[in-house]
């Protein structure tokens, strides 16, 4: 069988294949609507001497907040369509762009500059955005792109980015207009997530979440405002931050808290519905394992 020749021996450009998978994925489950898409990193285990690209990471499977486990291999970065699956009945995660991360390590010694995981996933998210310029595209990601610099190219380049936001984050008040002097690139400062989640008098709205890890319907409250999300020397972002809170307080207390990177009012529902059905489907069954609550991936 000569079939693997193909991609090792024939001449072909692997971007132009990943343009005509996208379009395909786009045609065959994703034809109308905000095209939905994860963007995750990944570690291929291998070692041996012809690898140079391997590095030392975490491992995010056998670790745990009191036990870290280290690999070794190669990261890469995949960019997905999050797409539901007619005959799965559920939402898969159906890669288009993948790129290698090379380790900090193995650009040194090629004498290349080291490119972070942040450039390379908002460049893929980029190409995506060359790709379909005129579909509304969510990148939902974890809270390693909870950026400003990565929010912010999203921003520029019409992407709704959807991370996990801290608890602590520096919020305020979009800038007054006509002040004189300097332009202002905030306004007051804002309560904390942790206080507002903590908050007695904080409104929550009540969103029924659709087929949650394949239990069926799960009703939850959110909390929802916009906010400019700022710190010193780097961009300032307008968001719209949603605080989740489970009526029967399945989730991990004090409960994520979601953000997008632009601060339109009218998605919240759609937004968090989105982000608590599609993120951490994966062909091969990815239901939540070691006990732990769907909320805590999210």
């Amino acid at each position: 069988m000569n079939v693997h020749r193909i991609l090792n021996r024939a001449a072909w450009c692997p971007r132009s294949g990943s343009r005509i998978l996208l379009g395909l994925l786009v045609d065959a489950f994703a034809q109308r609507g905000p095209l939905v898409l994860g963007l995750d990193d990944t570690i291929e285990r291998r070692r041996g001497k012809r690898i140079a690209a391997k590095g030392i990471y975490r491992d995010p499977v056998r670790s745990s907040d009191s036990h870290f486990v280290k690999a070794s291999g190669l990261r890469w970065m995949s960019l997905m369509v999050l797409a539901p699956i007619p005959w799965a009945g559920r939402v898969w995660a159906l890669p288009f762009l993948t790129a290698l991360v090379p380790s900090e390590r193995a650009c040194r010694e090629r004498g290349r500059r080291h490119k972070p995981l942040l450039n390379v996933g908002g460049q893929l998210a980029l190409q995506a955005r060359r790709w379909l310029p005129g579909r509304d595209l969510v990148v939902v990601g974890d809270s390693d792109f909870s950026a400003l610099l990565f929010l912010d190219a999203m921003r520029r380049a019409r992407v709704a980015a959807i991370t996990r936001l801290r608890l602590d984050a520096a919020l305020y008040d979009p800038a007054p207009p006509g002040t004189i002097g300097r332009p202002r690139t905030k306004g007051a400062r804002l309560p904390t997530l942790a206080a507002i989640l903590a908050a007695k008098d904080t409104r929550w709205h009540a969103v029924v979440v659709p087929g949650w890890y394949g239990a069926g319907e799960r009703t939850i409250e959110i909390a929802s405002d916009t906010a400019v999300w700022r710190h010193g020397g780097l961009p300032v972002v307008p968001i719209r931050w949603v605080l989740i809170r489970d009526p029967e307080a399945r989730f991990p207390t004090p409960g994520p808290a979601l953000h997008r990177s632009d601060a339109r009012a009218r998605a919240d529902r759609r937004v968090v519905c989105a982000v608590l059905d599609h993120r951490g489907h994966f062909p091969g069954g990815a239901c939540p394992s070691r006990g732990r609550d769907a909320a805590a991936v999210v």
